[in-house]
């Protein structure tokens, strides 16, 4: 599976692009005042060599279909955003994005939808009589907080979202149909699928098997939270779910000075034993994303930054970098969406960049990093080191989160090795210099 090989990059079109928050005048979904449509969502095309030079060769795209606000009300599944532009503009970013070498995975938001989906406000205007009714759950007798004199289930409670019927076999045949127009024309090469802990699992069992149908090796992410991701990421079902297990490990560990807390998830995750619960299986690592406080502004002591990035691409899983935090930009989610899902005018460069970018071109060049097993080799609560091999290749991660310089003793099994991200060569003999603040990825020696 190509995506087990990748490095991911995350965009969020409509807080990236600049598009307004909401949908509704004409102004609004992207119509200039001399009627003119907006394109902005080709913003994407002038990211595309900052997105190769970083290293990241598929591109996860949240929401670009028409919404009422944030992306994940969707009105049409068929219809790219007004605010972002129009089909044929997203197919000429698919394209590009394509010819340059990077796969394109969608956001398949299909729990719920908005209040302006078409089919709601047709129930909402004809309520018994609507051939929707029973597209949704809804209770005739009741009301809900918009007066709309009835009620229906709403995601969590957010009742701007509405739940879908996802047990319905005319529910189900118009998302297969949006799927398969989005495959066909934009030419996608995976979807992720927004909270999936909610979906019915026949429904996604229905969308693999249509999805294996239409196109070979089409990936299938979904989100999950908390539990067992087994439950959704087997055969039939899911190829990999988000690791937001790992997620909170990674930056803990770094703010508590305790290496032993993300070395236990991975352990527990994906080590030797027999009981671990992952081994073999790929989660998308990440240590942000559009839902929570950029890493930079989680970290406690910046110079954490480019370690907690080697191990997100040096442990097991699919490494996922959200625009704009590979040169470090802050946001709390405190301060609202908006402020997660930023404009950027051209995308930068620095330091961090040059490092997040060496660590993808040692992950997706390197076998023991996509495919290898998991071992712990040294562990303090300032540092770590573990091993990830396969028949063909080992390749051990260490990491010093201390200030100072920490001298590893430990058997590497061979007397030399060089570092897959600065190219020089490393003697194991009387230990194991590791600078402060360092990561390294050391390729052993045949």
């Amino acid at each position: 599976m190509w995506a087990y090989e990748s490095v991911f990059y995350q965009i969020y079109p409509l807080g990236m692009c600049g598009a307004p928050f909401e949908n509704k005048g004409v102004q609004d979904q992207g119509i200039e005042e001399d009627g003119a449509q907006e394109h902005r969502i080709r913003k994407v095309e002038q990211w595309i060599p900052h997105i190769q030079k970083l290293g990241a060769n598929a591109i996860y795209f949240s929401p670009v279909f028409e919404s009422d606000t944030h992306g994940y009300n969707t009105r049409d599944y068929k219809c790219i955003d007004k605010r972002l532009g129009t089909n044929e503009d997203f197919k000429e970013v698919c394209d590009r994005l394509h010819e340059a070498g990077i796969r394109v995975v969608l956001d398949g938001v299909f729990n719920h939808v908005g209040r302006g989906f078409w089919a709601f406000q047709d129930v909402l205007k004809n309520r018994e009589r609507s051939p929707y009714l029973n597209w949704f759950h809804i209770n005739l007798g009741g009301n809900s907080g918009y007066n709309d004199g009835l009620w229906y289930e709403g995601w969590e409670g957010h009742y701007d979202l509405v739940k879908l019927n996802l047990q319905n076999e005319e529910v189900i045949a118009h998302i297969l149909d949006a799927v398969g127009m989005w495959i066909d024309y934009f030419g996608i090469d995976g979807l992720r699928l927004d909270v999936a802990y909610c979906l019915d699992h026949n429904f996604i069992r229905r969308l693999r098997s249509f999805c294996d149908s239409k196109k070979k090796d089409f990936f299938l992410l979904g989100e999950m939270l908390h539990g067992d991701y087994n439950q959704l990421m087997q055969d039939g079902m899911l190829h990999s779910t988000t690791n937001y297990e790992c997620y909170k490990g990674l930056y803990s560990s770094f703010n508590s000075m305790n290496m032993f807390e993300i070395v236990h998830s991975l352990l527990r995750q994906f080590g030797p034993e027999n009981w671990t619960l992952y081994k073999g299986k790929h989660l998308l690592s990440f240590v942000d994303n559009h839902d929570v406080t950029r890493v930079a502004s989680i970290l406690s002591n910046e110079n954490h930054l480019p370690l907690i990035y080697g191990l997100a691409f040096g442990m097991p899983g699919i490494p996922c970098v959200y625009y704009g935090s590979e040169w470090g930009t802050k946001a709390e989610k405190s301060q609202g969406d908006p402020a997660l899902r930023p404009a950027f005018d051209e995308p930068v460069w620095n330091e961090l960049t040059d490092k997040i970018s060496a660590m993808a071109k040692a992950k997706k060049e390197s076998d023991a990093l996509n495919y290898g097993s998991f071992r712990s080799v040294l562990l303090t609560n300032k540092q770590c080191i573990f091993e990830r091999k396969t028949e063909n290749e080992r390749v051990l991660v260490a990491v010093n989160a201390d200030g100072e310089p920490f001298l590893a003793h430990f058997d590497a099994g061979c007397g030399m090795a060089v570092d897959l991200l600065t190219g020089e060569n490393h003697d194991f003999g009387g230990g194991s210099h590791l600078e402060p603040y360092s990561v390294h990825f050391w390729k052993m020696e045949s």
